[in-house]
């Protein structure tokens, strides 16, 4: 069983309610690992929706579609990378998140980044997460 070694940090940022999350997460021995790689909110036929809400919604269907490929579940992920190209799309990112995430415990470590540019102009949001299950 994972458990959340929090010193603080993670309160003072932003860590209660659908932004929770660990400061760090220790995994015990002998668990697979699954590392995905960037996750967009893109379909599978190729199309972008238009809002953060979609792309958001989207992205953590792709994540939990990988994990459960992997037998795995939200309460196996370890650590969350989220990638926003506008600030401003924190909060509705961050409602979504929260539906996928919940009550998960121990929360996820997270990393949280607005940055310029994903893969193609029009991705609002993407997604990494690494799991581990005994």
């Amino acid at each position: 069983m994972m458990k959340s070694h929090n010193v603080g940090v993670s309160a003072l940022i932003g860590g209660h309610g659908p932004d929770r999350y660990s400061d760090g997460v220790e995994v015990p021995g002998n668990v697979r690992w699954l590392y995905a790689s960037g996750t967009p909110g893109i379909k599978l036929d190729g199309t972008i929706p238009e809002t953060i809400e979609e792309q958001a919604d989207l992205a953590w269907k792709h994540i939990l579609a990988i994990l459960e490929a992997a037998g795995m579940g939200v309460a196996d992920i370890v650590k969350v990378n989220q990638y926003l190209i506008h600030a401003e799309d924190k909060a509705a990112y961050i409602q979504v998140r929260g539906r996928y995430l919940g009550e998960v415990s121990p929360a996820p470590a997270g990393m949280f980044s607005v940055v310029t540019e994903l893969i193609y102009p029009n991705i609002l949001v993407e997604l990494e997460v690494i799991a581990a299950k005994a």
